[in-house]
Formats: structure tokens, C-alpha cells, sequence
């Protein structure tokens, strides 16, 4: 028995050093970015395919904001924003897991950053206050994952 339990330890060292500092890091980082790529490429893609029920429903959204004649060319810059946030993410995981450099996902998640930003003051603007709620999560995130890749 006694054997055992100094096998048992062998191991949890062995699985402790396997997780070092940087590789948790890593993990962190590859995850956080990975999250605003799939946020942002789903939620863009979905724009570009549904154009026209996302914007018939913004029209509605914003109708009794100052924004309501300018929905369609916001749509355009919200999900332009957000398709180049969700690909810069994406790569910005392959650079850190293939080359082991933050470029990409620093500039990824400034991008994200700005396009929750965008979003969240347009929920403000049209008074949807629970939704601009949920939206600062999601920017906490982002500073935090910004905050881990410098």
C-alpha cells in the first residue's frame, strides 16, 4: 500500500509540472480568443445571411432612436466589425498555438472590444437595458483577455 501512494504522488508531480505556469497561459489565452472568434464570426456570419430579418428587426429596435435612418449602414459597420474581429481571433489562435506570438490575438481582441462597444451603446441608445447588461460581460472578458496576452 505504502508503494502505491508513492506512485500515486510520482504521478500528481509528473501532472504538476506538465502544467507549468506558461502552458496555463497559454491554455488562457487560446481559450479566451477562441471564444471572441467563435462570438464574433457566428454573430457576423449570421448578419450576412440573414441580412434582411436582422435588419427588419434593428429597424424596429432603434425606431424611436435618433439612429432609426442609419440602421442599414450600422448593420454594415457592426457586422463588418465583427467578421474581422472573429477572423483576426481566429488566426490570432493559430499564431499562438503554431508560433507561439500574441500579434494577431492582441489586435483580435481589440477588435472585439470595439465591436462590443458598438453594440453596447447601441443597446443603450434604444433603451434595451438588460441587453446592454449581458454585452458588458462580454467586454470585462475582452479586457481581461487583453489584459493575460500583454
Amino acid at each position: 500500500m505504502h508503494i502505491r501512494i508513492i506512485h500515486i504522488c510520482r504521478y500528481q508531480f509528473y501532472a504538476m509540472s506538465l502544467l507549468s505556469n506558461d502552458l496555463v497561459m497559454l491554455i488562457i489565452n487560446v481559450l479566451s480568443v477562441a471564444l471572441f472568434a467563435a462570438l464574433f464570426l457566428q454573430s457576423g456570419i449570421d448578419k450576412l445571411l440573414d441580412w434582411k430579418g436582422n435588419l427588419g428587426w434593428l429597424a424596429g429596435h432603434f425606431e424611436k432612436s435618433f439612429l432609426s435612418g442609419v440602421v442599414p449602414v450600422l448593420l454594415g459597420l457592426v457586422t463588418f466589425t465583427e467578421v474581422l474581429a472573429g477572423l483576426i481571433c481566429a488566426y490570432g489562435v493559430v499564431e499562438l498555438v503554431v508560433f507561439d506570438q500574441q500579434v494577431y490575438a492582441r489586435i483580435g481582441i481589440i477588435f472585439s472590444l470595439v465591436a462590443l462597444l458598438m453594440l453596447f451603446i447601441g443597446q443603450r441608445i434604444a433603451q434595451d437595458y438588460p441587453g446592454a447588461a449581458v454585452l458588458a460581460n462580454y467586454f470585462l472578458l475582452g479586457i481581461a483577455s487583453l489584459y493575460f496576452l500583454v
